[in-house]
Order: C-alpha cells, then structure tokens, then sequence
C-alpha cells in the first residue's frame, strides 16, 4: 500500500460519475470534495471505493452543518508504522509494571513491606507477567497481522494498565480502515480470539505442569473469605489431559500462577465473542449473517441482564461476585451494540469454509464460559 507521500491523485473522473462536484480543498493530507450525492450514500461509498482505494485513499461520506452539501473525505492510508509508536510502548511499559506489581502481591504473597523495601522483588512475578501478556498480546497481533494481510490500516495493540487483579484490563487496537468485503470482516475479526485461544492453551498447559507455590501463614489470615476464580470448562479439560490438578487440598499450597494467565485468556475470550456491535463476535457473526447479526446483537444486553438477575434472585449470589460483572457487560453490550456494527462495502455473502471456521470459534469460546466466574468463599 501506497504511503501518504507517494499517493496518487484521488481518481475525481470515478466520483463525478456519481457525485455532483462543487469544489474541492484540501486539509493537510486529506482531499474534501463538496457537492451532492446522486446516489444513497452507501451505494457511493461503493462505487468509489475501489478506484479510490487503489491511488492510495480511504474514502468517508459527511455532510456540511447546514445540510446543504454532501462531503466525500479522502485520507491517504499508510499499511506501515509511522515513526515510533510511544504511546504503544509507554502503555506496553506501564503495563509490565502494573503486572509485575499486582502479580507479585497478590499471585506471589510477596509482602508489599517487602516490596517497599526492595522493589526488585516484583520480578519474581515475571512469569505471571509473561503469562498474561502473551495471551493479551498474541490477541491482538493476530488482529494485527489480518489487517496488514488485507491492507486495513489497523494499529499496533494498546494494552491498558490497571490494578487488581490482573494489572491490566486487557488490550485492544483500532481499526482506522473500512471493511472492503465480509471476507476481510471475518479474517481480522476472528485471528484474534483463535491467536489468543492457541497462546491460553500453550500457558495453561505450561502452567499446570509447573510446580505449585507455597501460600504464607499471613496470607491465610484475614477476613475469613477469599475471592475464588472458578475454572471454564476448558480448563478443566487441559488438566484433565495432562493429569495436573488445578486445586489443592492443603490449604498452604496454590496453583502456579502462570495459570492465572490461562485463566485471563479463557475470560477474554468469551467477552470479546460476544457477538455485539466492534467486538471480535460482533465482527465475526456480521461476516457470517449480514444485517441479521443486528438482531442477534438486541438480545446480547437482555440476556446478560437476565443472566445477572437469575444469579442474584435465583441462586443468592451477591452483588460482589459475578453478578455485577454480568451486569456490567449488559449495559457494556447495550453501548456497543447502539454504535453499531462494521459494515463492508462489499455485502456479497461469505464463504462455507469460513462459515464453518466461524461457528468453531464460537463453540471453543462457549468451552471458556463459566456461570459464576468469580465467587467469594468462607475460608
């Protein structure tokens, strides 16, 4: 793809045949063409975008404030890295940290007094580190590497740092480039969750083969309740494979924390398929169904609200387990699925094998689902 200093001129013999041209300025590295549209603006998007694409431009419809005009935007678009990503990196660096710090006190039992004293200490939590971000990371380069495949102008992953308990609330990357066809929907929108399901499969397994560690008499000592992570189906399934157990009796002994990154992956990956709006199943059920994936998106908030009440009222779940959790991603979803979904300029049906590759990856993420994700337990 064609850098912005090497673009062509936008092709205006392609847009007049469809577009009434009043005039034409530009804004920096942009080109805006006034005038009005002979035709739905979809049907414009579509009939430009190729030849505009082709000269090296990403081409949007708007319209004027006063609503008199219609604008044609054309951006040049980049297939490259710009430069050197800092905030990508300062974000990746905050990240380490926030990892290290939380997987340390909370993973490890290091005494944050100790860690205080010397905090060299946290690199003792660097496996978890490596765990967490190599599920998180392999996500979203396999996002990454689709979008280049296809020529979408797609960022490199932005990881968020936070606090407990994971140090990070996940990654994410923008997608700046339209959707040529379902096709390239499909691709871009499942490689993450399959990446990120091969890298969750490779840590648990690593992790279940590791030794266990030791839990210090004061971390034993509290408030009489822990917060319990309960294992998705597929986690189980790897334990059982391998014959490791992922719980033990003897209360001063804890999995190895490398499979909290297994357990990252697994959750997720059932977030990021829900089938709403730009998340991964968003995109990957658009590609599958078309249109009709915005009926399937409707019903996404009304059963995670459903599902929170049932947790609550039903079985007598408290709020500070995994109800508000549910909750929360209803109204999350309803957000996401009021924005709507990608649309591709080419509408044309996907293919079987990818159908196929589809409801496979929704079926492995049904595997890392779980009812009640996270509970708090008497000790």
């Amino acid at each position: 793809m064609d850098s912005p200093d090497s673009a062509a001129e936008p092709p205006v013999d392609d847009l007049q045949s469809v577009f009434h041209l009043h005039e034409t300025r530009r804004d920096g590295d942009r080109v805006l063409f006034y005038g009005q549209s002979l035709v739905p603006e979809r049907m414009l998007v579509r009939e430009v975008w190729e030849p505009f694409r082709e000269a090296g431009y990403e081409v949007q419809v708007s319209t004027t404030r006063n609503n008199r005009e219609d604008v044609v935007v054309a951006r040049p678009v980049t297939n490259g890295i710009d430069g050197v990503p800092w905030k990508n990196l300062g974000l990746f660096l905050a990240t380490v940290v926030s990892t290290l710090l939380v997987g340390a006190l909370t993973w490890y039992y290091i005494p944050l007094s100790d860690v205080l004293a010397n905090p060299l200490l946290v690199l003792r939590a660097w496996p978890f580190t490596a765990a967490v971000l190599g599920v998180l990371a392999t996500h979203e380069l396999g996002h990454y590497a689709l979008g280049r495949y296809h020529g979408v102008d797609v960022s490199l992953p932005y990881v968020i740092p936070f606090i407990f308990p994971f140090g990070t609330l996940g990654a994410v990357i923008r997608m700046r480039g339209q959707m040529p066809d379902r096709k390239t929907l499909f691709d871009i929108g499942v490689a993450g969750p399959l990446a990120g399901l091969a890298a969750t499969i490779v840590v648990t397994a690593v992790g279940l083969t590791l030794p266990p560690i030791e839990v210090p008499p004061w971390a034993l000592q509290g408030s009489g309740q822990v917060i319990v992570f309960n294992n998705p189906p597929l986690l189980n399934l790897l334990a059982g494979l391998l014959g490791e157990p992922t719980e033990y009796a003897d209360p001063t002994v804890a999995v190895n924390p490398v499979i909290i990154g297994g357990w990252v992956g697994m959750f997720f990956t059932v977030l990021n398929l829900l089938p709403v709006g730009q998340l991964d199943g968003g995109h990957v059920l658009r590609a599958m169904l078309g249109e009709s994936q915005e009926r399937v998106a409707a019903l996404v908030p009304a059963g995670l609200f459903g599902l929170a009440a049932y947790l609550h009222y039903g079985l007598g779940y408290a709020l500070n387990e995994s109800v508000g959790l549910w909750a929360f991603w209803g109204l999350l979803s309803a957000v996401i699925a009021f924005k709507g979904p990608a649309d591709p300029i080419d509408d044309s049906p996907l293919d079987t094998p990818r159908v196929l590759v589809g409801i496979a990856t929704f079926a492995l993420g049904a595997l890392c689902f779980l009812l009640v994700p996270i509970e708090v337990m008497a000790v």
